[in-house]
């Protein structure tokens, strides 16, 4: 099959595009042939080695963390999923390759495309879908009423956010360029600040809930918005020892992330808040909810542009540019 592999970790480095093995399903798997990948920034880190600690992959790598097409194989143990079924999925971490014809995913991270989608905006949902559902429903425990301050709410994670807290029934400030304040005001939010005219931090007060997505020193204005007993969960770091524990890091990384986030967990002690830092993991059955609410017309998915599956390295180039309004596509098949 077709592939675009890492060859070796490289800042900005070129995908090699090249043929390799069909990729050999186990029990529990099904063997997917893939009509559409989205492409994320965490694909452009992986390659760069900036999770080399926390993501020890073996190379040569495919990435791709979302897929979508037809089963065409299905393990001895699968019970779920047959041949010609149309699903969708983020593989598992160290089963990612959605960047090829072929990948191979866990029954259990897997799930049926929604009905309503094309195999490109189904394609486009699993990661951020996954990252919303579990910063504001698992973690976040996001009530109706409460106040949510979701940042760069035009990108991936911020257009799937916006909505499902909306559909929980928050209150929805976000942040995004002048250009996109339309795009995040039809999404559902209440509040749209244009960050390169005002500082959030200066407007926003007594929120619940921040889901934060960008830099240290946002993530340190965001604590001064939220009050006594609220939450920040941050997608963009700095990794706690709780998710060092969860991940089961050797004695080495659990002292590095315990150094990495020690000033994020001590202001947040000092104000009465909880800090937590997300990892999305994979999840079948969330991705079954999140089906539901998008053929349903809760949920729409929102995305920039669909690169030929012969522009991938394109692709991540364009995602990596931070432009991008929602989510960025590669068509397969």
């Amino acid at each position: 099959m077709k592939a675009f592999v890492v060859d070796r970790y490289q800042k900005k480095g070129a995908l090699r595009i090249g043929q390799i093995p069909i990729p050999e399903i186990r029990e529990d798997e099904v063997l997917i042939e893939i009509h559409a990948a989205a492409v994320n920034l965490l694909d452009a880190k992986i390659r760069d080695g900036e999770f080399k600690l926390l993501l020890p992959y073996r190379l040569p790598l495919i990435l791709g963390h979302d897929a979508a097409g037809v089963v065409v194989k299905v393990g001895s143990k699968v019970r779920q999923f047959k041949l010609g079924d149309e699903v969708y999925a983020r593989p598992d971490d160290f089963r990612i390759g959605a960047f090829a014809e072929f990948i191979a995913v866990k029954e259990d991270s897997l799930a049926i495309k929604p009905a309503s989608l094309s195999m490109e905006e189904a394609a486009s949902i699993p990661l951020v879908g996954l990252t919303a559902w579990q910063a504001l429903v698992e973690r976040a425990n996001l009530k109706r009423g409460q106040k949510v301050f979701i940042q760069a709410g035009s990108g991936g994670v911020g257009t799937f956010a916006i909505q499902l807290a909306k559909h929980l029934g928050a209150f929805v400030a976000t942040t995004t360029s002048t250009a996109n304040i339309d795009l995040a005001k039809s999404l559902g939010a209440d509040i749209v600040i244009d960050y390169k005219k005002d500082d959030f931090e200066k407007i926003l007060h007594d929120y619940d809930v921040v889901l934060n997505s960008q830099d240290a020193q946002t993530l340190e204005k965001s604590l001064q918005i939220l009050k006594p007993g609220g939450k920040l969960i941050s997608i963009s770091g700095p990794p706690d020892p709780a998710f060092a524990e969860e991940i089961g890091a050797p004695w080495f990384v659990k002292l590095i992330m315990r150094m990495l986030s020690f000033g994020a967990r001590r202001k947040s002690t000092r104000r009465n808040i909880s800090y937590s830092f997300l990892f999305m993991r994979a999840h079948g059955r969330q991705l079954r909810e999140i089906t539901s609410l998008i053929d349903s017309g809760v949920i729409r998915p929102v995305i920039d542009k669909v690169f030929p599956f012969e522009a991938s390295n394109e692709a991540l180039a364009y995602v990596e540019n931070g432009r991008a309004k929602g989510k960025v596509v590669i068509k397969i098949q």
